[in-house]
């Protein structure tokens, strides 16, 4: 299955943990679809940072999508 990336560098680290993100591979699951994604994530407690503009935009198209099925 494909992975989409969605990791860039970012000056953001963990509120609880104080460590820099790096990016992580993990499994989204909407709608009982399961989507492979690169993110960035805490490398200690892997809280994870979803960026606005990919919460409100791309993600967003995809719910549509999944929706309208």
């Amino acid at each position: 299955m494909t992975t989409f990336s969605f990791a860039q560098d970012t000056p953001w680290k963990c509120a609880a943990c104080d460590q820099p993100l790096i990016p992580r591979k993990m499994s989204i699951t909407y709608l009982k679809s399961e989507f492979h994604v690169e993110l960035m994530a805490c490398p200690q407690c892997n809280m994870t940072l979803v960026e606005e503009d990919l919460a409100v935009g791309k993600m967003f198209e995809v719910e549509q999508l999944l929706e309208d099925k």
